[in-house]
């Protein structure tokens, strides 16, 4: 293991808003100018390079992951020494002036690679809550934080809701979000996320034809993909397909290589849809190491995610599950390569 190298374990804030003007619900939020997108982006220590939109919302990758902008939701997740959560304070002040209420918020991530590396309020996982604390309106008066524990100590699950009481009513029962975090990577296929020395393509260029070499063109074939890679490597890419995102991001240097995969997706979709996704994403990066967190209100969808994976050689080490008053239930999930 590195002494010190880059953190792939991103930091994820989803925000969600509510207005009194019925017209807001469709564009909201899609309506903050990219100006004022810049100057959230600044707080965090990141910045836009490429995006793409449909009808129902935007999708940026940043510098250090992604941000996606929904009409009344907003997620920006990032990786790095980023500062994630000074974003709270100037998107209260845009949203608030675009006439939306903030009516819940989620924060989660894993552990950390290099913890003594990150900058307040990221130090300590007491410091972020003590931080989302302070500066949450009091009318998210649900709160909850919890470290969900796995059996490997590299590998642990931090979340912090918060909500009001009209969240709690108008929540969307059938949606599931799930986030994978692997460690680990297989050498050869985290190669292929490095570009070639004096190429000179550019980052849209080369991240195409990452997209394509990879095969996670093929996880979500429907999709629209903006990807973008980095110089001298490393990955990223957001998936639009409809109303539902997804998104991957690769730091692929060894000693510290790590790969995210995130996606939404509805407990009436076929039972095939999201274990032909989790197929394709262990192929492309066979990693040793594997958590998957699902957010959902229903408990049988981790389930799937084992009937997914385990026949690719990954075997269930634990499972965790606890319950937000926000979102509903937590699982959490740890896999690694079974001992042959």
């Amino acid at each position: 293991m590195a002494v010190s190298g880059f953190e792939g374990f991103e930091k994820r804030l989803e925000l969600h808003f509510f207005g009194d003007d019925p017209a807001m619900d469709n564009m909201g939020l899609r309506l903050l100018d990219f100006e004022s997108l810049v100057k959230v982006l600044s707080a965090v220590q990141c910045s836009v390079v490429s995006a793409v939109g449909n009808q129902y919302f935007d999708a940026y990758v940043l510098s250090e992951s992604s941000l996606f902008v929904f009409p009344t939701k907003i997620i920006i997740k990032t990786c790095g020494t980023t500062q994630l959560l000074k974003s709270i304070r100037p998107l209260l002040h845009y949203s608030c002036n675009l006439g939306l209420t903030l009516c819940s918020c989620r924060y989660s991530r894993g552990s950390f690679i290099f913890p003594k590396s990150q900058p307040f309020p990221h130090t300590s996982f007491k410091e972020e809550v003590i931080y989302l604390e302070e500066n949450l309106p009091s009318n998210l008066c649900y709160r909850k934080a919890s470290v969900m524990p796995s059996k490997m100590t590299s590998h642990s699950w931090h979340v912090f809701t918060a909500s009001g009481q009209a969240h709690i009513i108008s929540q969307n029962d059938d949606l599931y979000t799930i986030e994978v975090c692997m460690t680990e990577l297989d050498r050869v296929l985290a190669r292929k996320f490095f570009q070639p020395p004096g190429d000179g393509k550019n980052g849209d260029v080369a991240g195409k034809e990452m997209t394509k070499l990879t095969g996670i063109g093929d996880i979500n074939p429907g999709a629209i993909i903006c990807d973008f890679a980095f110089d001298p490597c490393g990955y990223s890419m957001n998936g639009i397909d409809n109303d539902r995102y997804s998104t991957i991001h690769v730091t692929p240097e060894d000693g510290y290589s790590y790969a995210s995969f995130e996606c939404v997706g509805s407990i009436f979709d076929d039972n095939d849809y999201i274990a032909e996704m989790l197929k394709k994403v262990v192929q492309v990066f066979r990693p040793t190491t594997m958590s998957v967190s699902i957010t959902c209100t229903s408990h049988e969808m981790w389930t799937r995610v084992a009937h997914a994976v385990e026949p690719l050689g990954m075997k269930c080490r634990s499972c965790a599950v606890d319950e937000f008053r926000t979102s509903g239930s937590v699982v959490f999930q740890t896999f690694t390569v079974r001992r042959k």
